[in-house]
């Protein structure tokens, strides 16, 4: 820790890993366990857990892992709130917070806060503004991607995002280009301030190819031939993540072999998928990933294939420079700001043929692991956890 704690913040966050989903958001608990463990700046963490009347079926899990704890270095909460599955996105913003102000009240009284912050945007946002009224402080909130584009469509959500950047004392966007998004919405665009995504730099670094892919060979099961043209592609396997392009720009690439690290509700059709275009054995699903074991697979790799149609600022990106390998992705949220020079890899359109070639010609091009790898020097989980703390001075 960097001095003694003068302040005290509760960040609401959906968006946070639990026992039932380690994984997810990840990102989340790295930003504020820096914040935590380098500034003066205390937290206190709720993250709210969904559950149906009857948590059956896949639910059951997740019930199970709505525990507090002492995690990532601060205090975890984990208050249940009911919603309807499908059903319930416009009425979730008052059920968290329903479910949450009483601990809310209770955290505030036992030690005041001064701050509240919100980790996504929406139904986090209109939530923790319904709490920082309560207690009387002031909020902030955060964008991500998908809480813009996804709840930005919806009428009710495009109404409940408006109101809650209004009220909000400081606004966030994980990139420039979602900025410009939130400021088409309506948001008032010098108020929104860019704050970038970490990485872990001890992690996250190229590592010798000597004896990688037969190492991942056997790790994974996966027969790996020292001249096939290695691709990974990370991400939940869903529609809007594009792994589909992939698979089909795989038929006309024949050393190709893909990876797929990931899981999510696409997967069975993206087996059929593989099947249907001939290349089921050059495709392989890992599944979800530690992260101690993706720089081995992303240092092994030719390419990072993501053509995702919408993003904030994809750390899937930063992680695979960072590990020396270039990225072939989409004009999604702020890809501009990360494929700054050919040494980082290629923009291409969202098709089969525009992703084949892009993943070519970047592979075509020498360059070595520290040369992509100095595409990202600026990022790090220390300097994410100082700006957000710079932030957070700045408002209470």
């Amino acid at each position: 820790m960097s001095g003694a704690k003068t302040r005290r913040v509760l960040s609401l966050s959906t968006l946070f890993p639990n026992a039932a989903h380690p994984r997810f958001g990840i990102f989340v608990a790295k930003s504020l366990e820096a914040l935590q463990r380098d500034t003066h700046w205390d937290v206190t963490l709720i993250n709210p857990i969904g559950l149906p009347p009857l948590a059956l079926g896949r639910y059951r899990p997740l019930a199970a892992a709505a525990r507090d704890g002492q995690e990532f270095g601060m205090a975890v909460h984990r208050p249940v709130f009911r919603l309807i599955p499908r059903f319930g996105g416009r009425l979730n913003p008052k059920l968290i917070a329903h479910a949450v102000l009483p601990l809310a009240r209770r955290l505030h009284a036992e030690r005041p806060f001064d701050l509240v912050d919100a980790q996504f945007f929406y139904p986090d946002g209109p939530a923790a503004m319904l709490v920082a009224r309560e207690l009387g402080l002031p909020f902030s909130v955060k964008a991500r991607g998908a809480d813009i584009h996804h709840w930005g469509a919806r009428g009710y959500g495009r109404a409940a995002l408006l109101d809650t950047a209004r009220e909000a004392a400081g606004v966030l966007a994980v990139c420039e280009a979602l900025a410009d998004d939130m400021a088409m919405l309506g948001m008032a665009r010098d108020r929104i301030a860019v704050h970038y995504t970490g990485l872990d730099r001890d992690l996250f670094r190229p590592m010798d190819h000597g004896g990688l892919r037969a190492r991942l060979a056997t790790s994974f099961s996966v027969p790996i031939a020292g001249d096939d043209l290695l691709l990974v592609t990370v991400g939940a396997l869903i529609e809007r993540k594009g792994q589909a392009y992939v698979i089909k720009a795989l038929a006309d690439l024949p050393k190709g072999r893909l990876l797929l690290v990931g899981k999510g509700e696409d997967e069975a059709s993206l087996r059929a998928l593989a099947k249907e275009v001939g290349v089921a054995e050059r495709v392989h699903f890992l599944g979800s990933l530690d992260p101690s074991t993706l720089p081995p697979i992303l240092s092994a790799a030719d390419a990072m294939v993501l053509p995702s149609a919408s993003e904030g600022l994809a750390n899937a990106w930063i992680e695979a420079l960072a590990c020396g390998t270039p990225i072939v992705i989409t004009d999604a949220g702020g890809a501009r700001e990360v494929v700054t020079s050919p040494a980082a890899g290629a923009i291409v359109a969202r098709n089969c043929r525009a992703i084949r070639e892009g993943i070519l010609a970047v592979t075509a091009r020498p360059r070595s692991p520290q040369e992509v790898a100095a595409c990202v020097d600026g990022f790090s989980w220390e300097a994410n956890g100082a700006a957000l703390a710079a932030h957070y001075d700045g408002l209470a």
